[in-house]
């Protein structure tokens, strides 16, 4: 017996008080194997169709009150195994990614992709590391940070990406902005909060910042440069 075939219970009304058509979320008419199929069903459909992470308070509007989100993903998460793409925990929500090792796959057809990071310069994705790190974080702090001035333009590039966003003012003198990251940062990148970031220590040794004074600075939290080259403004 399917769902289209069960008679519906006239214990709601099929329409709202303006003629709209009311959305069924507990699916009481279903047995219960496919309430919980169409439930599924739903959600996957929902995270599909969006361009970010998808919270749990939104899933939840999909579905019945007495629904569990977590076994609901738990068994998506087991359906798609097979599967090329995954569902992952990021950013605060679920997002559907393509798995690692289809990367180079997708990167050998040219085929348009949605979403991912913007390209960022070498020295952007320093910055925005360092923001990620020690924010709330100033222009002016960033410019001691790396011994040379950050300009407006790298502020505004990474602004412009949807990686950072401003912060609280600053209690220094003047009240400068700062600088914050945001949550297209953690979906981008693939952390679920910002504890997932890297230690700076595991960078070093990966060799991505070996030698460097940033990386002095980062690891230490304090200027690279004691010799006054860095610009407060």
């Amino acid at each position: 017996m399917t769902g289209s075939s069960t008679p519906r219970s006239r214990r709601r009304p099929d329409k709202g008080e303006g003629g709209e058509r009311l959305y069924d979320r507990e699916l009481e008419d279903l047995p219960p194997e496919l309430r919980w199929r169409e439930w599924m069903l739903r959600v996957e459909a929902v995270i599909f169709a969006s361009a970010e992470p998808v919270s749990r308070e939104t899933l939840a509007r999909a579905v019945g009150r007495d629904c569990s989100i977590d076994l609901l993903i738990d068994d998506l998460i087991e359906e798609l195994g097979d599967r090329p793409y995954e569902l992952v925990s990021v950013a605060g929500g679920w997002q559907h990614r393509t798995r690692p090792r289809f990367a180079d796959t997708i990167r050998a057809s040219m085929a348009p992709t949605r979403g991912g990071a913007a390209a960022l310069s070498e020295f952007e994705a320093m910055v925005l590391m360092a923001v990620g790190y020690f924010q709330p974080v100033t222009r002016g702090e960033l410019s001691k940070i790396f011994g040379r001035e950050i300009s407006r333009d790298t502020i505004g590039n990474l602004r412009g990406s949807g990686f950072i966003g401003s912060g609280p003012r600053s209690p220094t003198p003047g009240a400068p902005y700062t600088y914050v990251t945001t949550r297209h940062f953690l979906s981008a990148f693939g952390f679920e909060t910002l504890r997932d970031l890297p230690d700076i220590e595991m960078l070093e040794d990966a060799g991505l910042m070996r030698g460097s004074k940033t990386a002095a600075a980062l690891s230490f939290g304090e200027s690279p440069s004691d010799d006054g080259e860095a610009d407060e403004a």
